[in-house]
């Protein structure tokens, strides 16, 4: 990794985008060399930022104080901010390079991540800013907006676009990454109870030296070449012209970088319902439901129930099919994400035993709490509400065929 090399093309991006983008389009590239040669160094930015904001200067609170998230909580916020930020910015790529023809552009999957890598980094540079008082968030947001001017300048440069779509195309990247970010953030922070994980967005030659195979290095690096091959798969696809192919070679990449081996179709809602149960621990069934959504190629499956004892005490139960979004649960394996933190009135942690994550969340206060594991690195079962202490929660899960849901670990996955 050439620093120097970085911190000059991030200041020729930044002052002189329009003769900065024609050289960006000429230049040679792999998947592998634009993370390890750019990506990887400046979109660790903003999570060590937002770091170093909640959990070492931590956040006014008006009328309240300075509150500070636990280091514990804060490394694996940042960790999860950061390798899913990576994930991001491949899957904005695909829609980039998707969208191309739909504007009158080339695809080209290689230019496509380029472009998007380096129109990030006004906005990578600029969460820097998030340590600051309240000016902070508007250089963030000038940052932001700053990147979505790159992105329209080097779009008709790198995707071959005309100009005059150049705008509309623009536009729905933006609302795609959005989209993106979101379902990301929204079912991983479905476990780990609000820890914030939405995403943040090459130099010539080959990158020397590599990390230990096992280490969280050693497997970005497996990653990114796993996407490497997947591209040269689409990229036969496209040559091919075979639409079917095309949509099969385009899934499979976004499957790749969701860190999965295949495409994952979620179970029906009748299907995810059947795991609970009529009575749960004394308490019985008031209320059932289930759906399946889909977007950006993404599907989910969440199935409710809401329980009730003698007492008229009611215990709420969630299963979630996570999907192609399931892998990210290996991303978490490979920094061993774990967190504790305890209050005058409670506590809340999240650890692992084995390959299983358990999320315990408690306050005293209002006698409530939360209590969620993973099934087969893809189900997600919370069940929360008001108790005696943690251990009903704890004893209502067993209620739940936890096994039998694992054992679907592998169902619709297409590999």
């Amino acid at each position: 990794m050439d620093f120097n090399r970085i911190m000059t093309r991030v200041q020729v991006i930044l002052k002189n985008p329009k003769t900065t983008w024609p050289v960006i389009a000429g230049e040679p590239a792999t998947v592998k060399e634009l993370y390890v040669g750019y990506i990887l160094l400046l979109a660790a930015i903003s999570p060590i930022a937002g770091f170093l904001k909640l959990s070492v200067f931590g956040v006014g609170v008006p009328m309240m104080g300075t509150y500070r998230m636990g280091i514990g909580a804060g490394l694996g916020n940042m960790l999860f901010s950061y390798v899913l930020s990576l994930a991001a910015i491949y899957l904005v790529g695909l829609v980039v390079n998707f969208l191309a023809p739909t504007f009158g552009g080339e695809k080209d999957d290689m230019q496509a991540l380029k472009v998007v890598a380096y129109s990030y980094t006004a906005a990578w540079v600029a969460g820097a800013a998030q340590v600051l008082p309240w000016i902070g968030m508007f250089i963030a947001l000038a940052g932001s907006i700053y990147s979505i001017y790159l992105l329209y300048l080097g779009l008709p440069v790198l995707m071959k676009c005309p100009p005059q779509k150049a705008m509309g195309y623009t536009a729905v990247t933006i609302i795609a990454a959005m989209i993106v970010s979101f379902v990301i953030s929204a079912v991983v922070g479905g476990l780990f109870g609000g820890m914030g994980m939405m995403p943040d967005g090459q130099m010539n030659g080959p990158s020397q030296g590599s990390f230990d195979k096992d280490s969280p290095g050693g497997k970005v690096e497996e990653w990114t070449r796993k996407m490497e091959s997947a591209g040269k798969e689409m990229e036969k696809a496209r040559q091919s012209g075979d639409a079917q192919q095309q949509s099969e070679a385009m899934g499979k990449m976004m499957a790749t970088a969701l860190g999965n081996d295949g495409q994952v179709e979620t179970l029906a809602p009748e299907r995810i319902r059947g795991f609970l149960p009529e009575t749960l621990s004394g308490y019985s069934r008031s209320s059932i439901s289930a759906e399946r959504h889909a977007a950006m190629g993404f599907q989910i499956s969440t199935a409710t129930a809401s329980y009730e004892n003698g007492s008229g005490d009611t215990l709420d139960v969630e299963i979630t099919d996570m999907g192609l979004v399931k892998g990210v649960m290996a991303f978490a394996g490979w920094f061993g994400v774990e967190q504790e933190k305890s209050t005058d009135t409670g506590f809340e942690r999240t650890y692992r035993k084995g390959k299983d994550f358990f999320h315990e969340q408690w306050d005293s206060q209002s006698n409530s709490g939360e209590y969620g594991t993973v099934a087969g690195e893809r189900f997600i079962v919370k069940i929360s509400g008001p108790a005696v202490d943690i251990e009903v929660l704890k004893e209502a899960m067993k209620g739940i065929d936890l096994a039998a849901l694992a054992a679907l670990k592998a169902e619709g996955v297409k590999k």
